[in-house]
């Protein structure tokens, strides 16, 4: 039988996976209301072919499909930006915040700092992430969420130096 040695970090970096494939979810739906299949707005596109003036069958079957799943909608590029962006963010922060909370798992750190570390990333990723998408610009669930996350980042590395120093010398 194979026993986890990182239970809790391993809870984390489920519920993490979750909250990434619901950002990239968000993202591809709005992608998929707006027609805007790369970039972030009209713009970014105009120069490249529409897939659609000339569908495949299969895929004038999906759009059809997915159009009628997701309505009628008006447009927002702004919007498009803020989920893509949500995502991207969540991509470009939680990978090396898991690694310092299985670093410290691991080596055997103080429990409650594990614990502590994993609940607040995942706390500040989902603010975070719904502030972004929520409100342009500022957001107190945005602040929360990078401020949250920054706190990880200090609060892990630190750790991670310590114990890194404790078991090295």
């Amino acid at each position: 039988m194979n026993e986890n040695t990182i239970p809790i970090s391993t809870l984390f970096i489920g519920l993490n996976g979750i909250i990434a494939f619901v950002l990239s979810y968000i993202a591809t739906m709005e992608r998929t209301k707006t027609r805007v299949w790369h970039g972030e707005s009209k713009d970014d596109v105009k120069i490249q072919r529409n897939p659609l003036d000339n569908p495949s069958p299969w895929a004038a079957l999906i759009e059809s499909t997915t159009q009628k799943l997701i309505g009628d909608t008006i447009p927002d590029d702004g919007i498009l930006q803020r989920k893509v962006r949500a995502h991207g963010n969540f991509a470009e922060y939680v990978p090396l915040a898991l690694l310092l909370i299985i670093a410290l798992e691991l080596m055997h750190s103080q429990t409650w700092l594990v614990w502590l570390l994993g609940a607040t990333l995942t706390i500040a990723r989902i603010a975070h992430g719904y502030g972004l998408i929520q409100t342009y610009g500022p957001s107190p669930a945005r602040a929360i969420g990078f401020f949250m996350t920054w706190f990880v980042y200090l609060i892990g590395s630190l750790a991670c130096v310590y114990y890194g120093f404790k078991d090295a010398f």
